[in-house]
C-alpha cells in the first residue's frame, strides 16, 4: 500500500506543476510564490510522514 499511496500523491504532484509550468511566464512572480506554497506544503507533508514513520518498511 505504501508504494501506491506515495504514487498517487507524487502523481497528484505532477498534476498540478504541468499545467503550471506550461503558463508560467503568464503567471508572474505571484505564480512562482503561489507554486512555491503549494510544493513547500507538499514537502512539510513529507517530511511529518517521514518523522512519524509511516515510510518504513516492515
Amino acid at each position: 500500500y505504501l508504494i501506491a499511496i506515495m504514487f498517487i500523491v507524487f502523481d497528484l504532484e505532477i498534476a498540478f506543476v504541468f499545467p503550471w509550468a506550461v503558463v508560467f511566464r503568464d503567471l508572474g512572480f505571484l505564480g512562482l510564490v503561489e507554486m512555491g506554497i503549494f510544493l513547500g506544503l507538499l514537502l512539510l507533508g513529507f517530511i511529518y510522514a517521514w518523522k512519524k514513520g509511516a515510510l518504513e518498511w516492515e
